[in-house]
């Protein structure tokens, strides 16, 4: 993909040269359109916001030079504004759209409103048809790189909670709260305080237990979710993900050998645990168990504190997030054209794989589910064995000249029949033999 991009922000030109640039919401389709009607652009979008003004395009040859568009425009003579410009091209464009939706470029650092003005410009261009594949996987891809960004640093907030960083910490270790099970043992203002963070963020099931029933009973009604009867606690708690426990016990109610049990219940899907109870209800052996994360009041109220002074190491680790996913983004743009030819190698040996299990099926007899399970389980890891080396070399090679030879070879060696020929074959009523 040839991604351009240039423009001024609050960094690189004064606001008297930024609003030069500046492109208003009702001029900004007609702009967009002019833009991508200029001589070598394939695409465009154009974000103005009061800090920043930049073009971005996809270059039918790469070529393209935008500041004659800006020249054009916007009626400047390039000498007059070419020191304040900064321009990106290729992998550098990618990095830069990146940063930018995650509010790593912008003057107050974290700030929520850019991405907003973003998805608008975004918006605006494919309303227009001036997005296509190329910006539109850049911009999609920005906009989820962001939501990480969010998620997993804490750039754009400072937690100034104890219910507040839970809820960072339980995002963190699940990625979504979306639909997750929330279980308070305890009815306090702690517990309250904490489940009504989680369900901000999209927790679901709210389950409420507590050894006075009328409690549980009032907070589970404030949260449309259950009470439970406190003597069923350890036979219902391996039903939450997120259990918050403030109960005033003198000892730990949760011990290791309850988190073991917890555990085998789930399957060994985590659970984390918020104690914020003083003595702690959850005893710190319970860390010892993969997946199962323990966070006392002590741990969440340093995490509170350096919330307040780690900003800057906080940027550090988007940065650093944002590096891995424009390599990540380039990956996925490099290996597109080894894709459809690993899909049919998936198809044919899995063609093959439910042929040989139908062609053998009346010599086994009637087959028990265990069996069945056997059967299906053995021939699936023949099959992922037999097609992880020709996957593996694809993509690997994807980056490479030799990835068009490769994938030449790999379709002849399992005839697989390329289906685009396929299907304009059959569509003509030729029938005529594939183009190799």
């Amino acid at each position: 993909m040839n991604f351009i991009l240039t423009g001024v922000n609050h960094k690189s030109a004064p606001v008297d040269i930024r609003e030069r640039f500046a492109v208003s919401e009702s001029a900004l389709p007609d702009a967009v359109q002019r833009l991508a009607q200029y001589p070598g652009i394939e695409e465009a979008l154009i974000v103005s916001t009061c800090n920043r003004v930049e073009f971005v395009a996809r270059a039918s040859n790469g070529a393209a030079d935008l500041s004659g568009f800006l020249a054009q425009e916007f009626g400047l003579l390039p000498e007059d504004f070419r020191k304040y410009l900064y321009e990106y091209r290729g992998q550098d464009v990618i990095r830069h759209v990146f940063r930018v939706a995650s509010s790593l470029d912008s003057m107050v650092l974290g700030e929520p409103q850019i991405l907003g003005q973003v998805k608008e410009a975004y918006a605006v261009a494919r309303a227009v048809g001036t997005v296509n594949s190329g910006l539109d996987a850049l911009f999609t891809r920005a906009f989820a790189v962001a939501k990480r960004v969010r998620n997993e640093t804490a750039v754009g907030t400072s937690a100034v909670s104890v219910a507040s960083v839970a809820v960072d910490l339980a995002k963190k270790i699940f990625g979504s709260l979306s639909g997750r099970v929330v279980y308070l043992v305890g009815a306090g203002k702690m517990c309250e305080l904490a489940a009504r963070h989680l369900l901000a963020h999209g927790a679901g099931k709210i389950l409420v237990s507590n050894r006075t029933p009328e409690r549980a009973q009032s907070l589970a009604q404030r949260f449309n979710g259950q009470a439970i009867p406190f003597e069923r606690l350890y036979d219902t708690v391996d039903e939450a993900d997120i259990v918050i426990s403030s109960t005033g016990a003198p000892q730990a109610i949760f011990r290791k050998e309850h988190g073991e049990k917890f555990l085998h219940r789930r399957r060994n899907r985590p659970m984390f645990f918020i104690d914020i109870a003083v003595p702690r209800d959850v005893d710190s052996a319970m860390n010892q168990l993969d997946g199962i994360f323990v966070y006392d009041i002590d741990d969440l109220q340093s995490v509170v504190t350096s919330n307040l002074s780690d900003r800057g190491e906080e940027a550090q680790r988007a940065e650093t997030l944002i590096a891995e996913e424009v390599e990540r983004f380039l990956a996925r743009m490099q290996t597109a054209n080894v894709v459809p030819t690993i899909v049919s190698l998936q198809e044919h040996l899995e063609t093959v794989r439910q042929a040989e299990i139908d062609r053998v099926r009346g010599r086994l007899g009637e087959l028990s589910p265990e069996q069945e399970l056997a059967v299906e389980a053995l021939s699936r890891g023949i099959i992922n064995k037999i097609m992880h080396t020709p996957i593996v070399t694809l993509k690997s090679a994807a980056r490479d000249q030799s990835a068009t030879t490769l994938v030449e070879v790999v379709r002849r060696l399992f005839n697989l029949q390329d289906r685009n020929a396929a299907g304009a074959a059959a569509s003509d009523g030729k029938g005529g033999k594939e183009n190799v």
